[in-house]
């Protein structure tokens, strides 16, 4: 179970107050997912408190994860056999939910 500071406790709940789901991805047991609109991402504890984001955030293809790729001159968010095209309102979508996710873990209070 990950045990979290008071400092990353408060964060989840900055990003709960601003409309961001607390999500469970099975496959990532020790990272807290959260969700807003169709984009996910996975945070990681900071040592000695904070939360940060951990690798990419990203477009969900059927509730999952997705990795974006370049296939046939195109970029796909792809899960497992799934694909979605990357079209340039899902890459702003994307891009503004890093941004907003990002700025608030960044934020003290």
């Amino acid at each position: 179970m990950l045990e979290l500071t008071r400092e990353q406790t408060a964060a989840l709940e900055r990003l709960h107050g601003a409309g961001f789901a607390l999500v469970a991805f099975p496959l990532y047991a020790s990272h807290v997912g959260v969700r807003k609109g169709n984009c996910a991402a996975l945070l990681e504890a900071v040592p000695g408190g904070g939360m940060k984001i951990f690798g990419e955030p990203s477009y969900l293809v059927d509730g999952n994860l997705s990795v974006r790729v370049r296939r046939r001159g195109e970029w796909w968010f792809v899960w497992k056999k799934q694909e979605l095209a990357a079209t340039p309102a899902r890459l702003a979508e994307l891009e503004d939910f890093r941004r907003e996710l990002d700025g608030y873990l960044t934020r003290k209070q």
